[in-house]
C-alpha cells in the first residue's frame, strides 16, 4: 500500500539518526552553494567515516573534495576538529564526542594553512 505525500509515515525501527552540524572551510562551502554551517542526519554510531559519508551523500559535489576518491582518506590541506580537539589522523571510525553527536557543537573542517 502506498502512503499519500501528505500522511506521516510511522517512524523506522531502531536508533533515530542525530543532526550533525559542520562547518566547512569557504572554499567548500562555496562549491556546496551554502552560506553557513550545514547539517546532515547520521545514524549511530557517530564517527567521522558516517558523517562524512552523509555530507557527501547530501551534498555530492563534495565528493572526493575532503577525502580521496580511492582510498578515502583525508585530504592533506584539511583538518578535523570537534570538542577542541583535532581528530586528523584520527581513524575514521572514531566516534566524535557527545557535543558533536548531539548537535550542540559542530564538527569543524578546517583548510589547513602552510607556510613560514
Amino acid at each position: 500500500m502506498r502512503t499519500p505525500h501528505n500522511s506521516p509515515r510511522p517512524p523506522a525501527p531502531g536508533p533515530r539518526p542525530s543532526l550533525i552540524r559542520i562547518v566547512l572551510p569557504f572554499h567548500l562551502r562555496n562549491l556546496a552553494r551554502v552560506d553557513d554551517e550545514v547539517t546532515v542526519e547520521v545514524a549511530e554510531p557517530i564517527s567521522i567515516e558516517a558523517v562524512l559519508n552523509a555530507l557527501e551523500e547530501n551534498f555530492p559535489m563534495l565528493r572526493g573534495t575532503i577525502r580521496d576518491h580511492g582510498t578515502r582518506k583525508r585530504r592533506a590541506f584539511l583538518r578535523f576538529f570537534a570538542g577542541g580537539n583535532d581528530l586528523s589522523n584520527d581513524a575514521p571510525d572514531t566516534l566524535l564526542p557527545e557535543d558533536v553527536s548531539s548537535g550542540k557543537e559542530p564538527l569543524f573542517i578546517i583548510g589547513a594553512i602552510a607556510g613560514g
